[in-house]
């Protein structure tokens, strides 16, 4: 039977500092606290994750909590790997991080709470939740309301805010991020007080279910398609190995001489390569998002004053956002109107909106 004096919370546990030490957080802050492994598919196979399923075991008995590992290998595939070959197939460049958190490591975990007793998920995210009450005014009661705001996380370089956009207030509702308000260098000397690791501890990498890099990945599962390369004229500059392993703003692997030549845009239909040798070729002054998710679970009102990250790396940038936008007949879509042109606006990858670090929501980029 569950503790009424202390709530239970699942964490998270990857084997890396952040979770390890946000679960030794939440202990020490009272809570009766769970580790949970989620073992992913991996290109690599099972042996990818193991030393890190080991880290995460390890740090679990030092911090003194139960620990499970979950099996989520068939899930994750579906989910996150087959949806990313999908998209990259389509020539979208996607972004698997965002739709992990969603279906995932949030997704999952939420529906775990029942059959483990739990109050709240938590994960080693940098990131933070504030909690703003409201009342709501009905002819017969005024009911208190409270709604979930989600924060960019207090260190800047290593703020995930942008990964989260897919989330809602069901499952802010239940969730704790131990590591928001800390710096990085803190999360370090936290990890060396609670005795966590004995020596170093590497990063997560990008992709986490790529082995090596992220052609190789591709070649394996999508092959490769020959087809040309075109400058903007269409003349042809060259040949490609395949649609998939371009990115918009690519400058490096493209093979041609006499550059430097980036990537501009693709011709899905005739499996063209389109590349240009002018930089300023790539800025774009509005793009189109669709699949929008608000955070607070409602839309704001439009045209909306924001700031928008294209990437994870890219620096937040002015924008005015329009919704309905008539694309064609019987299709509207919502678009971004920056104040300055934006390098490398790239389909598949999220534009997320922020009003300074509040983050409202986000869409993906078409």
């Amino acid at each position: 039977m569950k503790n009424k004096n202390k709530k239970k919370v699942i964490i998270a546990m990857s084997g890396g500092i952040d979770s390890s030490v946000a679960a030794a957080l939440l202990k020490k802050q009272g809570y009766n606290v769970i580790g949970v492994f989620m073992r992913f598919w991996s290109q690599g196979g099972r042996d990818c994750f193991l030393e890190s399923e080991k880290r995460a075991r390890s740090a679990a008995g030092k911090i003194g909590i139960p620990f499970y590992v979950f099996n989520l290998e068939k899930k994750f595939k579906k989910k996150v790997v087959d949806c990313f070959l999908k998209s990259s197939k389509s020539g979208l460049t996607p972004n698997p991080c965002v739709v992990c958190n969603k279906e995932i490591k949030f997704g999952l975990l939420f529906k775990k709470l029942k059959s483990l007793n739990a109050d709240y998920i938590a994960t080693g995210h940098y990131a933070r939740i504030k909690t703003q009450n409201s009342k709501l005014k009905t002819q017969n009661h005024n009911l208190k309301l409270k709604t979930f705001k989600l924060l960019k996380g207090r260190d800047k370089n290593k703020d995930q805010s942008y990964f989260l956009w897919k989330l809602d207030q069901k499952i802010l509702r239940k969730t704790l991020f131990p590591v928001g308000d800390y710096a990085k260098p803190e999360i370090r000397r936290l990890a060396k007080k609670f005795k966590l690791f004995p020596g170093h501890v590497p990063e997560s990498q990008e992709i986490c279910f790529v082995k090596n890099n992220i052609n190789d990945f591709l070649k394996k599962y999508l092959k490769t398609k020959p087809g040309l390369i075109i400058n903007r004229k269409e003349k042809v500059l060259g040949r490609h190995q395949g649609l998939w392993f371009y990115t918009i703003g690519q400058r490096k692997g493209i093979g041609l001489a006499g550059g430097p030549y980036y990537v501009l845009d693709k011709d899905i239909k005739r499996n063209l390569l389109i590349a240009t040798n002018n930089k300023k070729d790539l800025d774009k002054k509005e793009l189109f998002v669709k699949n929008l998710n608000w955070i607070s679970g409602k839309a704001p009102k439009f045209p909306l004053k924001v700031r928008v990250k294209i990437r994870s790396q890219h620096k937040p940038a002015s924008a005015l956002l329009v919704n309905n936008i008539c694309v064609k007949p019987g299709l509207t879509q919502s678009k971004v109107r920056f104040n300055k042109p934006q390098r490398a606006v790239t389909s598949g990858q999220s534009a997320v909106f922020y009003e300074k670090n509040e983050l409202l929501g986000g869409g993906v980029i078409i």
